[in-house]
């Protein structure tokens, strides 16, 4: 055991074994992929602290933040379902972050009943200032990968992140 690299002992290794240089390469990148959730989850908590944000205020954000850079806003009822609530808890988290300038409602232009969810000014600007550096580092840190390898790690991690949810809709 003290011949493993720190973080690779206890219930991981019970569960895969690490006999093969190809089994050692898919625990390390496991690993990894665990080490990148945890360091995620932790730039986001400190996100949401310095804001006194909610953690379910933090996801909310980032699911409109990524609609919205996909040029699909979301509406409340998509964010109820993307965050597992229901509508009157997903419009109480709306009129939160509304509050305190991190989001907007906008009406459709086409169909003036749908309400989409946009970044508000004073909450785009609080997320540039916090995950601008964030972004620099990981503009410069894809430069060391060429198309090709960008689109495999891409695969990858759509399908790990697809392995995830799976597991999670099993265990419900």
């Amino acid at each position: 055991m003290s011949s493993q690299s720190p973080g690779r002992s206890g219930p991981a290794g019970m569960y895969r074994r690490r006999d093969t240089p190809r089994a050692r390469l898919q625990a390390e990148v496991l690993d990894l992929v665990r080490d990148l959730g945890v360091q995620a989850q932790r730039v986001a908590d400190d996100f949401a602290g310095s804001r006194g944000l909610h953690p379910t205020d933090m996801r909310a954000l980032l699911h409109v933040m990524r609609r919205e850079g996909e040029d699909d806003p979301m509406t409340t009822g998509e964010l109820a379902t993307a965050l597992g609530l229901t509508s009157g808890a997903a419009t109480g988290v709306v009129d939160r972050l509304e509050r305190a300038g991190h989001l907007r409602r906008e009406r459709d232009t086409t169909d003036r009943r749908k309400v989409h969810l946009r970044f508000g000014e004073h909450g785009a600007a609080v997320a540039v200032e916090f995950f601008g550096p964030l972004g620099r580092r990981s503009d410069e840190l894809m430069t060391r990968y060429d198309d090709a390898e960008l689109e495999v790690v891409r695969r990858f991690l759509g399908d790990m992140t697809a392995a995830l949810q799976a597991h999670r809709d099993d265990a419900d």
